[in-house]
């Protein structure tokens, strides 16, 4: 082993030297594959199999930090190995906190000095930092952002001076004797963070949740609910063995330093024989410990595999969360918030003494859950619930990552080819048929040539990607059909003490009524629940003792807010009854760490005429409904609230629905209980809605809405007024009564002439929202850490461009072609010249850019793999390509 030494320091000292930044896939990469292999060509001797924990840690020390808190998959091993073996400070870039809570585990005994920070404006954190360094105490930076404060810039580079018999070190302006059992911590919350050149003097590591390692760690949280006390044993068995392993190594090591330190005969030596005699008894005293430890803890494990299904769906289903902050910076959730979901959905599901059983009721509750719990922006929620599905069906093996790549990313070559197992199937051009054109979705119609019947729901998506990109979004519903609203008192239900509520705003929302309303249910009326505005020298109140405490328009003070996040760090033990409330635009800079561990709730229309409507009808009481006489009271105000729905309906459809688009919200909706006929009637069209159209024409769509409905209503006052009728359904004024179930039984999907628009509306904006999804999906799939087989963004863009440029066509040799022509040369002849001339500059710069392409594709590979790829450069990437493939098709 001496002599493989060699190479593996070579790799150790390199894998601590420059792989910290980069991820788990990478790392693996570089290491086992690249530099493993030169180092063996090169002849130098290397373990077999080389691995970089068997050189740089052990068993006992990897077990000591599983007892503490750090995850024992292997990137966080490797981690826990960066951040105690390198000979710089380390930066610990830890979006979930999870080396943050392992450091302060680790060093909870060494007088651990933990300052929180984040913008080094605490005048105290130089005199805490200059007595650890004095005395030698670990000191923890937590919670740094962007900005590290040069005057630690010394201590960083570990620029101490000096002898060995005293060192120092400048501390600013100050002479400060150094310690060498001073150990710095730096850790920041951000994903991303960019530091100036300053920071390289640190060791960046990069801290994130595994899938894996979140599956185990789920998976003690369910042993722990539903079996503790066999949990409770697992653990105790954990300390017990990292004890045991530790124990046998000291044995082991207090003997070999008996026999270093021997002289003479060793036979002689009756109190090293005694040693030798002791030692042999302890340690197989616990070699029998760690055996009947290692069986209790299998047959421990084979138990809790049952359970391991859950602990996967909630895994996979907190990746898919964490996806959803590259679609909108509001979208940002810890593990912590996440595991209190969790441990919700744990309470909530139904009890069952069938495991099968429990598990499906554990994982539907769950996925529920955290769809509510998750899922913000109207927008966005067929998309985060198709990636939901579509994570759920890859871990059950129904939906091949090859189907899934070919539904984001297309066919690499200019053709339409679709390999489907197990039906193989070849689509060409010519197999366009007048049946595609009919197809509303998997479900609607029937595919042609007997497709319905060899391919799955997942693939018929693929087909329809390929023959009506306009009707994938409908599909998409129809593949997943999942209908919420929201529910103040389930988020209520959900919260606690220490979970803000975080009320994001859309134009013309207020929450504040409806809060209200849930403090009156509550028993928090009156006194007992406070408002404060922000920007109206309210600010530094924020006491609370168990009251409720909303913060309105807190985006107008976003400096003030990090003050906040210091204090909601501070609670410690609030009272069991308070609630924080913040409202706030959507905005960029909010703090992460109020928005990883509050509950967000988006108050803006639900998409649909069917949603809208129940929203609509769900925030009018029965005693309003019935408190006018006037028999036709009701259906006035089903006619008011399908006229509201249609006119938020027709803004998604752009300049087809309102030249200029409208913000119409809840605020416009009206009831009465006198029913003025006429001044209703241009009450509603003229003032309340007609008041924010500024187009003369969308004005007068608007006045037309109210003589076809209130029109009309008025002449069939006691009839079954039809607004619209087709093949489907019937959209009329139901019969006097209630008409929640009428609206229940309307179609979630509505053609666009429920609107008053012809039906082609809807191709520009379904075709829109089809590749809205595919983006966002394109975006999740490469920004995973765990690939799953699939080919990186730089290598997909590199072989399409590769593929573009062998189909390009040869140029033209213009002097032959003028020689073929002669002196004879016709109008028409000029004009082939002159475009065949164009064509070669075209091919030409078509190969220059599809070079250059290829090469910023493999740079930026690297970039990416470090975690500072540029997400605009890109998309510049792609757009190149695109212009290239369409430039291509049109010549060819």
């Amino acid at each position: 082993r001496r002599v493989r030494l060699l190479g593996d320091c070579l790799i150790s000292a390199a894998f601590l030297s420059y792989e910290g930044a980069f991820s788990w896939d990478f790392r693996n990469e570089m290491v086992y594959e690249v530099w493993v292999k030169d180092v063996q060509e090169r002849g130098i001797p290397l373990s077999q199999p080389f691995r970089i924990e068997s050189l740089l840690t052990d068993e006992v020390e990897i077990s000591k930090w599983g007892s503490e808190g750090l995850p024992p998959d292997e990137l966080s091993v490797q981690n826990g190995i960066l951040t105690t073996r390198g000979c710089r400070f380390p930066l610990c870039i830890d979006p979930q906190q999870q080396a943050l809570n392992w450091i302060k585990k680790k060093e909870e005994n060494n007088n651990l000095k933990v300052q929180k920070i984040s913008s080094f404006n605490d005048p105290d954190f130089l005199k805490h930092l200059e007595m650890a360094i004095k005395y030698g105490f670990p000191f923890l930076f937590q919670d740094v952002d962007e900005y590290i404060d040069p005057v630690i810039d010394t201590v960083l580079e570990r620029n101490v001076k000096g002898a060995e018999g005293r060192q120092v070190i400048m501390l600013g302006d100050k002479e400060v004797d150094f310690d060498p059992n001073f150990k710095l911590y730096l850790n920041t919350k951000l994903s991303n963070p960019k530091y100036s050149p300053s920071v390289h003097s640190l060791y960046l590591h990069l801290h994130v949740v595994t899938l894996k390692g979140l599956e185990d760690q789920l998976l003690s949280v369910i042993m722990g609910f539903e079996k503790k006390e066999l949990e409770e044993q697992r653990e105790h068995l954990i300390q017990e063995t990292s004890n045991n392993k530790k124990l046998l190594k000291n044995l082991g090591d207090s003997l070999l330093r008996e026999l270093a330190t021997s002289t003479g005969n060793m036979l002689d030596n009756t109190e090293l024989v005694y040693t030798l005699e002791e030692t042999k008894s302890k340690s197989s005293e616990v070699f029998e410990k760690l055996k009947l430890a290692e069986e209790t803890a299998r047959n421990i494990d084979e138990l809790r595999d049952g359970y391991r299904p859950a602990a996967k769906r909630g895994a996979i289903l907190f990746f898919v969360l964490t996806e959803m902050a590259l679609v909108n910076s509001m979208y940002q959730y810890s593990l912590a918030s996440y595991l209190e979901v969790f441990d919700f959905s744990l309470r909530k599901s139904l009890s069952n003494s069938v495991l099968p059983r429990r598990l499906k009721n554990i994982m539907s509750t769950l996925t529920y859950n955290v769809y509510n719990y998750g899922c913000l922006f109207e927008r966005h929620k067929l998309l985060f619930s198709f990636n939901m599905t579509i994570k759920i069906e890859q871990a059950e093996g129904r939906a091949p990552q090859e189907e899934l790549e070919f539904f984001i990313k297309g066919e690499i070559s200019t053709g339409i080819t679709i390999s489907i197992k197990p039906h193989p199937l070849r689509v060409q051009l010519l197999l366009f048929s007048p049946q595609w054109y009919d197809l509303d979705g998997p479900e609607q119609a029937t595919f042609p040539m007997k497709y319905d019947e060899s391919l799955s729901a997942f693939q018929k998506l693929l087909l329809l990607r390929c023959f009506r990109v306009d009707r994938v979004y409908r599909a998409v519903t129809d593949y997943v059909t999942v209908t919420m609203g929201e529910n103040y008192d389930t988020i209520y239900e959900q919260s606690t003490p220490f979970s803000p509520i975080v009320f994001i705003l859309s134009p013309g929302s207020d929450p504040g009524s409806d809060l209200m309303k849930l403090a009156e249910r509550s028993g928090f009326e009156g006194s007992k629940f406070k408002f404060l505005a922000m920007g109206q020298g309210q600010e530094k109140i924020a006491v609370a003792r168990g009251q409720w405490l909303m913060l309105q328009n807190c985006h107008l003070l976003v400096k003030w807010l990090k003050d906040l996040e210091k204090s909601l760090e501070r609670i410690t033990k609030p009272h069991s009854s308070f609630r924080l409330w913040i409202t706030t635009n959507p905005i960029l800079d909010f703090p992460i760490g109020i928005l990883q561990k509050s509950l967000k709730v988006v108050t803006e229309p639900p998409n649909g005429l069917k949603l809208n409507m129940r929203a609509t009808f769900s925030k009018i009481s029965h005693e309003t409904l019935t408190q006018c006489p006037h028999p036709a009271f009701r259906s006035l105000v089903y006619v008011l609230a399908f006229f509201h729905a249609v006119v938020q309906e027709r803004r998604k459809y752009g300049k087809i629905g309102w030249n200029v688009p409208y913000d119409f919200n809840e605020s416009d909706f009206l009831g009465d209980s006198n029913i003025p006929w006429g001044s209703l009637k241009y009450l509603v069209g003229e003032v309340m809605y007609g008041g924010r159209a500024i187009d003369s024409f969308d004005r007068r769509i608007l006045t037309v809405y109210m003589d076809e409905y209130l029109g009309d209503f008025l002449f069939y006052t006691f009839r079954a007024f039809h607004f619209f009728s087709n093949k489907d359904v019937d959209y009329k004024i139901p019969p006097n009564g209630p008409k929640s179930a009428y609206i229940e039984s309307l179609p979630l999907a509505n053609t666009p002439e429920v609107m008053g628009l012809h039906s082609n509306a809807e191709i520009g904006y379904y075709t829109q929202a089809a590749k809205d999804i595919v983006s966002s999906l394109l975006a999740f799939s490469h920004s995973s850490g765990d690939s799953g087989g699939s080919i990186s963004r730089d290598e997909y863009i590199s072989q399409v461009a590769q593929d573009i440029q062998n189909k390009l066509p040869k140029l033209y040799d213009m002097d032959v072609i003028r020689k073929k022509f002669g002196a004879d040369v016709s109008p028409t002849t000029v004009v082939l010249l002159q475009e065949l001339e164009r064509f070669n500059k075209l091919v030409v710069r078509m190969q220059r850019s599809l070079a250059e392409l290829q090469r910023v594709s493999r740079r930026k590979g690297v970039r990416e793999q470090h975690g500072t790829g540029d997400t605009q450069r890109d998309w510049s990437c792609s757009d190149a390509l695109l212009s290239s493939r369409r430039w291509l098709v049109r010549w060819v």
